[in-house]
């Protein structure tokens, strides 16, 4: 009986936490005038006009596009310094390392805002405003710090023996940390990926400033539905349901890995 209740509590919590996403997918199958006209719980004539919309113009799909580029992007870049970065914490001691594995930490602290016009002006200066490697680099100030912090983890647990054994069988480092060390902590750098991918998918502050109008990302355009008429409800919540897509997508490919990367790899 207590475990019954426990499976109806759980239930209905998470209920509760998917009614905003059902009211969002429920307005995106409406008409706007449906929408402000009468409140329904589910469609009475379901409508794709909206995705439609979003499909086909491309001032819409090209904010999915360019959101994805920057964000492949910046997590190909963040693994790329984060890897060998966190190799170096795991398996050196060198002066100042715990002061500058902190260091690495009170950067991802910091909120975009304080960064926002020194970005501004070193981009506006060597014109890469408006591309996807600003929005990429600039994200990079984030996520690296957090790559590291949770590949430095996975990397503790894998033992020392791995790297002594592997030298002494004649491999040079490159392909000892591609062959061998790397498949060790493949699902560290999955779950660091993952979350990399998910702070640049929704930091909008850095992303909004840093682009004006070839690389603006997807919730800039979603803006774009405020006029003087009002918002364009039915539009806007279809470009909602569209934005969730990415996101979750990744977490199913990844949800294996999750809760060990929640504790940073170790036992």
């Amino acid at each position: 009986m207590k475990f019954r209740w426990r499976s109806v509590g759980l239930a209905a919590y998470l209920a509760f936490l998917l009614i905003p996403i059902y009211w969002m997918a429920n307005m995106s199958l409406r008409t706007n005038a449906d929408i402000l006209g009468h409140f329904r719980l589910w469609p009475q004539a379901p409508t794709l006009t909206n995705y439609m919309t979003i499909l086909t113009d491309p001032s819409w799909y090209s904010g999915y596009l360019n959101s994805m580029a920057y964000v492949v992007l910046n997590a190909l870049l963040a693994l790329g310094v984060a890897l060998p970065a966190a190799y170096a914490f795991s398996r050196y001691r060198f002066l100042g390392d715990r002061h500058l594995f902190f260091w690495l930490l009170t950067n991802r602290m910091a909120p975009p805002a304080v960064f926002l016009l020194p970005f501004f002006q070193l981009y506006s200066t060597f014109g890469l405003i408006d591309t996807h490697i600003a929005v990429a680099l600039a994200h990079c100030l984030f996520n690296v710090p957090l790559a590291v912090w949770i590949l430095e983890g996975f990397m503790s647990s894998v033992p020392r023996e791995l790297d002594e054994m592997a030298h002494l069988d004649g491999y040079r480092f490159p392909r000892f940390f591609l062959t061998i060390f790397l498949p060790e902590i493949r699902s560290g750098v999955g779950v660091t990926a993952f979350f990399c991918f998910m702070f640049s998918w929704v930091e909008l502050l850095l992303a909004r400033t840093l682009t004006t109008v070839e690389a603006k990302p997807i919730a800039a355009v979603m803006t774009r539905t405020v006029s003087a008429a009002g918002l364009d409800w039915g539009l806007l919540s279809a470009a909602g349901v569209l934005t969730i897509v990415p996101g979750a997508l990744v977490i199913w490919f990844v949800r294996h890995h999750l809760a060990k990367g929640l504790s940073m790899g170790r036992a």
